[in-house]
């Protein structure tokens, strides 16, 4: 009974010292990249069904063009994050099988990193609507500006700190 031996990781690839074959990383990856669309799609999910209520509201019909328009680009954005968020849902059913998994991670990964760009947008936007209908325009613009900056900082400055850190 010979057991084989798992592949070292080829000039460090994986950058975590594991000794796994390319098919066990990329299950690894897999499952990883799963947990985190579980996230990212209620978030995405919920955000959008806010939304698609908010235009039923009584004090929707006060808004003025640019809050109107504002919300109009918002659904679209929310809408479009959505499906790209279920996008490895479809991906992964029609090539399932196909030995694919290689090129399924792969593109998994774009997809959940073109959801976090539409998270981001529809999350500043919404702060901009929120505030701009409460405080007023200026105060609006202010904190969707604020909220960018804080998805910059969290999302892609600090992260990136702490793997040079590493």
């Amino acid at each position: 009974m010979s057991h084989a031996l798992p592949i070292p990781d080829p000039a460090g690839a994986a950058g975590d010292g594991r000794a796994e074959t390319p098919e066990e990383r990329l299950d690894r990856n897999w499952n990883e990249l799963l947990q985190e669309l579980r996230v990212i799609q209620t978030g995405t999910q919920i955000l959008t069904g806010f939304l698609l209520a908010a235009v039923f509201q009584s004090r929707f019909e006060d808004l003025d063009d640019f809050q109107r328009n504002s919300y109009l680009v918002l659904v679209v954005t929310s809408v479009l994050t959505t499906l790209v968020g279920l996008a490895p849902v479809s991906l992964h059913r029609v090539l399932f099988r196909q030995h694919a998994k290689g090129r399924i991670v792969r593109y998994t990964d774009y997809f959940v990193q073109a959801t976090l760009v539409g998270v981001a947008i529809t999350v500043a936007g919404i702060g901009l609507l929120i505030f701009d209908l409460v405080l007023g325009r200026l105060w609006g613009l202010a904190f969707g500006v604020l909220i960018l900056v804080a998805v910059v900082m969290l999302w892609i400055v600090v992260p990136r700190l702490i793997r040079r850190s590493g």
